[in-house]
């Protein structure tokens, strides 16, 4: 199975990845940057990783059990990450893409290229899939999701089409409907179901909804000098991210009334980076042409 995983290397460099460490990959998909984290661990460091995919876990733990055996796979979303390590670590790692092989495989239903059930759950145990959200939300609820998670100007018009032609029970169903719905002129920029899709699956797996509240969660078991990093790939959520940062990073509110800041007020985190794709990586892997990788350091 081939993965390429996005800003591999920046990952590694910026998690400052060494000897007896300790690392949580929040999202560890097909363990593309955990394959590279536990390979430069000694039997002192360790790696914790979570994931809601039966596929990608059984995936993960045979790929990584033939680096080392110092990790361990947790099947739950990163929001209950403080339910499950009770220690501070050295780093963690956010990748919010879905993962290649996700995308890949037609019965999953991500993609708007290939034919499948709509589904779109990353944990098929989720009792909320595509097709109830196409098939049975109301108009306006319809019109609300595509146009917040999917920013599509033209929500409405998919939104009316989609009721209108109900029952949709394919991908490539709702792919042609969207197309058929929008103007020439805007299928001829991308695919006009990009947007669409993007939102449907936002929407199955309450991807913002839990967003930041996790990254606050994992800000807190890192220790001092810890580095939290997060891989975007759409602007909803890099605006999210980008918020938390700004205030884990900034003296308190409070404190800007005050002629000197005491410690307690002060910032709790510095940022490091803001990195986009290397032309060559863009040029290896198409699929990180959209990401973005922040970084920041816990000083207190």
């Amino acid at each position: 199975m081939k993965h390429k995983s996005v800003l591999l290397n920046e990952v590694i460099e910026y998690l400052t990845v060494s000897e007896g460490k300790v690392y949580i990959d929040a999202t560890v998909g097909y363990a593309g940057h955990s394959g590279e984290i536990l390979k430069r661990l000694n039997k002192k460091g360790f790696l914790f990783a979570f994931d809601q995919d039966d596929e990608a876990i059984k995936y993960s733990n045979e790929k990584l059990s033939k680096i080392a055996s110092n990790f361990k796979i947790i099947k739950s979303n990163f929001v209950n990450m403080k339910n499950y390590i009770n220690e501070t670590v050295d780093g963690i790692l956010f990748d919010l893409g879905v993962s290649s092989p996700q995308l890949d495989e037609d019965e999953r239903g991500f993609s708007f290229h290939k034919d499948a059930v709509l589904d779109m759950r990353m944990d098929k145990s989720n009792p909320l899939t595509a097709h109830i959200v196409v098939n049975e939300y109301s108009y306006e609820k319809l019109v609300d999701i595509i146009y917040r998670f999917g920013e599509e100007k033209f929500a409405k018009s998919i939104a009316k089409a989609i009721v209108k032609n109900r029952p949709i029970n394919t991908t490539l169903e709702l792919a042609e409907l969207i197309k058929n719905n929008v103007p020439i002129s805007y299928r001829n920029k991308s695919h006009p179901a990009r947007k669409t899709f993007q939102a449907i699956r936002i929407e199955v797996n309450h991807e913002l909804d839990i967003l930041e509240s996790s990254i606050r969660s994992a800000f807190d078991l890192l220790k001092v000098g810890g580095r939290l990093l997060v891989i975007t790939f759409q602007p909803l959520e890099d605006k999210i991210v980008s918020s938390v940062f700004n205030e884990l990073c900034s003296d308190s509110e409070s404190a800007k009334k005050l002629p000197f800041v005491p410690e307690e007020l002060k910032a709790r985190a510095k940022k490091i980076a803001k990195i986009t794709p290397s032309s060559k990586e863009l040029e290896d892997n198409n699929r990180s042409r959209s990401s973005k990788l922040r970084v920041i350091e816990r000083v207190k």
